[in-house]
């Protein structure tokens, strides 16, 4: 079986290239597929490969400070989903256009709410305070149309930088509302949570380590559907099986 990772941590990052020749290296001497972004603000990687040499990746990576802890989610398949290895530098992560959206210190980040907790809330219909949840999605209409949690806020996007101006008409409708920002694995709902906060929206939590956390620790409930997944497997279930696989997945890579 493969062992499918998806990891990011925001993080300062003032040696981007070298940082990047390093990680490239040590993918390609563990035959690892998929891709690994470098940025000032931080690391974003989805990677497959055999089991150890996988682990062993995240090891050597976890040498370095600041990546230390780094949690990944993890998924299997039969294949692998990824036609060749990519690690590229940039910007951003993830695009957002947002100046100081990133938060690359712990003291930065937007409060987080655990899966567990939000499971809770969404079956009780109220947070520990009594108020209404809402859960925001923060990907893009393509993502959202395998799945989501049952009656969320999805928004008419198709890229994470259009999202402040597509949720702009509904904040005032949230201000009496717990709301808690979901993305496929924490990287956008934690960097549009700081962001939006800055702006005003300090009812805004984030879902901690995305839907993929969530399905990890809690499965699907309170979701319906698939959550998709930017790789040859096209979604994953809530028991973090995929949609495809097997010869399927490899023609698509």
């Amino acid at each position: 079986m493969i062992l499918n990772i998806a990891a990011y941590r925001f993080v300062a990052i003032d040696d981007v290239e070298p940082l990047a020749t390093r990680l490239h290296q040590w993918a390609q001497a563990a035959a690892l597929r998929g891709t690994v972004l470098v940025a000032p603000e931080g690391i974003n990687l989805f990677l497959a490969g055999a089991q150890d040499a996988v682990r062993g990746f995240l090891d050597r990576l976890r040498d370095d400070p600041r990546f230390a802890g780094l949690h990944a989610k993890e998924s299997w398949s039969r294949s692998l989903p990824f036609a060749r290895l990519k690690v590229k530098c940039k910007r951003e992560i993830i695009r957002f256009d947002r100046p100081g959206s990133a938060p690359m210190t712990p003291d930065a980040r937007a409060p987080a709410v655990a899966p567990v907790t939000l499971a809770r809330w969404i079956a009780q219909g109220h947070d520990d305070t009594g108020r209404r949840v809402v859960v925001l999605d923060t990907r893009n209409r393509q993502e959202v149309a395998y799945g989501t949690f049952e009656g969320a806020l999805s928004l008419p996007i198709t890229r994470f930088t259009e999202l402040p101006a597509a949720l702009a008409p509904h904040r005032a409708s949230l201000r009496d509302a717990t709301v808690v920002s979901v993305c496929t694995g924490g990287i956008r709902c934690e960097k549009a949570a700081r962001w939006l906060r800055q702006e005003g929206m300090d009812n805004l939590l984030q879902l901690q380590d995305g839907i993929l956390g969530y399905f990890e620790q809690v499965g699907g409930a309170g979701y319906a559907g698939r959550c998709f997944v930017f790789d040859a497997r096209v979604a994953l279930d809530p028991h973090l099986r995929p949609l495809v696989d097997g010869e399927d997945a490899q023609e698509a890579a």
